[in-house]
């Protein structure tokens, strides 16, 4: 009979979520698995994404070649906690473009609907019923 192995399926660079790639970096760094055997477990494509992911990731200290473990002076502690923010920041600019193409895209989706009403002269949303909503508030507060 033939072995079946356990392979993951290759991904493409934009598929590794941040806690993804976090989480594997913390595992090389425990010393747990090797650059080698995490791209094999986790079908990662080439051996170069996950070191670039210590790179810029990881508590390795790449210049220097030395691990982040070893004592540091205070310069180096502000220059490390620069680089993080600096990575954080642009965590962070990339999340708020995502959630603007979320919004752009649902005003874009909530005019296709209105206009595909208009056309067709049918209702596509779910009707709401806000005034259940109000009653029941006003029941509340009468009864307060």
């Amino acid at each position: 009979m033939e072995e079946i192995k356990n392979q993951y399926v290759k991904h493409t660079q934009k598929d590794y979520s941040m806690s993804f790639k976090l989480s594997i970096i913390s595992e090389i760094e425990r010393g747990d698995i090797s650059v080698t055997s995490a791209t094999k477990k986790y079908g990662i494509q080439g051996r170069s994404t996950v070191v670039g992911w210590l790179r810029k990731y990881g508590t390795f200290d790449w210049e220097n070649q030395t691990p982040s473990n070893m004592p540091k002076s205070k310069d180096q502690k502000i220059l490390e906690l620069e680089q993080k923010i600096k990575v954080l920041e642009k965590q962070k600019a990339f999340l708020e473009k995502q959630a603007e193409q979320s919004d752009m895209k649902a005003a874009f989706f909530d005019m296709m609907v209105d206009m595909a009403e208009k056309e067709y002269n049918i209702s596509i949303r779910k009707n709401s019923l806000p005034e259940q909503s109000t009653d029941s508030a006003k029941k509340t507060k009468n009864s307060s």
